[in-house]
């Protein structure tokens, strides 16, 4: 009985591809830098395939704040929802493929989610766009086929890694037995991180060479409640997003974005929700003198995001010293340290800080300050 596939000319002849390893791990990684499709994005998500953008190969990963870089993992991809997908290439005949390099990914991804910072992984990118000649918001726009705003795209970077929403994928040519097991285990138990398993294997025959991705560890039960996504160019309203933070984050979460809510409403504020695939979200804008004001953003990620970037050029908090003031008053709040190079930037806080009654209300009087300010406005 034939292990190979038949690839049939248009001549009529048949040839016989069989199965064979890869000369070398490195050539294995080679084929996924440049034909990132290798990864099976359609099968990792039927209803709406995944597309890739290359950041890096060998992309470093610190253990401390102030390290350089400890481990370095094999490829680093982000999707079209932004999601940091890290790859682990091992050939089949690679004994650490079976436990060692589960400890090994694990490690990678939960010093990546508390040491990596989004601004480093957008400048590597635009830094590769212009070793290419090559526009970077066209780069990602011809690759993940987004239309959404550039600085939107990689703000949905920043909020999956606060939340810890990242991809792990394990590559070989043959995935064993005890490897796919973890996997399923591993995909079953975490939420929102996701882990598979990718098996490319390679078929030879005369002159001819083809390439094989199946996707392992996938289930269907598991894979319907990850995607939690509102059907294309539907709006998030207040119920489907709070379910949507319960379900991920937990009752306490959701109080914290509804309380933000309520405040919202009841100081007059219109309320915009978005109609993102996977992340909702929640914008209470104050209008004031034909001038339109964002406080914060409320997100189904598990935060709430200040935007202290479009404050930059508005009244009243367009002055640096108020933003540095607002900036230390949330400093204040336990829990929250906001760095002073955020201050142009879209800092978010993880909803549990904030599930304290006393931080709760911390928060909404700078808030209520805020607002006051800018009415005070002559």
């Amino acid at each position: 009985m034939s292990n190979g596939i038949f690839l049939l000319q248009n001549n009529g002849n048949l040839v016989e591809m069989t199965q064979q390893q890869y000369d070398s791990e490195d050539l294995l990684q080679e084929m996924l830098e440049k034909h990132p499709n290798l990864l099976a994005g359609s099968q990792i998500d039927e209803i709406n395939p995944r597309r890739w953008v290359i950041i890096s190969r060998e992309f470093s990963i610190p253990d401390s704040e102030s390290s350089g870089g400890r481990w370095s993992v094999d490829h680093l991809f982000l999707d079209q929802d932004g999601i940091p997908t890290l790859v682990e290439v091992k050939r089949s005949s690679d004994s650490r493929i079976r436990r060692e390099l589960v400890g090994q990914m694990l490690d990678y991804a939960a010093n990546a989610v508390t040491y990596w910072t989004v601004d480093r992984i957008q400048s590597h990118f635009e830094a590769n766009c212009e070793r290419n000649a090559v526009d970077p918001q066209q780069e990602l726009s011809d690759r993940l086929h987004i239309d959404g705003e550039y600085d939107q795209y990689w703000q949905d970077v920043r909020m999956n890694l606060q939340a810890g929403k990242v991809r792990m994928l394990f590559v070989a040519d043959e995935i064993p037995f005890e490897l796919k097991r973890i996997v399923e285990f591993l995909n079953e138990q975490m939420n929102p991180a996701e882990v598979l398993a990718v098996e490319i294997k390679q078929f030879v025959g005369q002159d001819h060479k083809t390439l094989v991705p199946r996707v392992i560890g996938q289930l269907s039960k598991v894979q319907r409640q990850k995607s939690g996504y509102a059907e294309q160019g539907a709006r998030w309203d207040e119920s489907s997003f709070m379910s949507k933070v319960e379900g991920s984050y937990g009752a306490d979460s959701a109080h914290v974005a509804k309380s933000l809510l309520d405040w919202a409403i009841e100081n007059g504020l219109r309320i915009w929700w978005g109609r993102g695939r996977h992340s909702g979200s929640c914008v209470p804008i104050l209008e004031h003198k034909n001038t339109t004001h964002f406080l914060f953003t409320l997100w189904t990620y598990g935060a709430v995001e200040m935007q202290l970037q479009y404050m930059t050029n508005k009244p009243v908090f367009d002055a640096i010293e108020k933003r540095k003031h607002l900036l230390d008053e949330l400093n204040r709040i336990p829990g929250v340290n906001i760095p002073m190079e955020r201050i142009d930037k879209r800092p978010s806080i993880p909803y549990p800080i904030l599930k304290d009654a006393s931080s709760l209300s911390q928060f909404l009087a700078i808030w209520n300050d805020y607002i006051s300010q800018i009415k005070a406005e002559a």
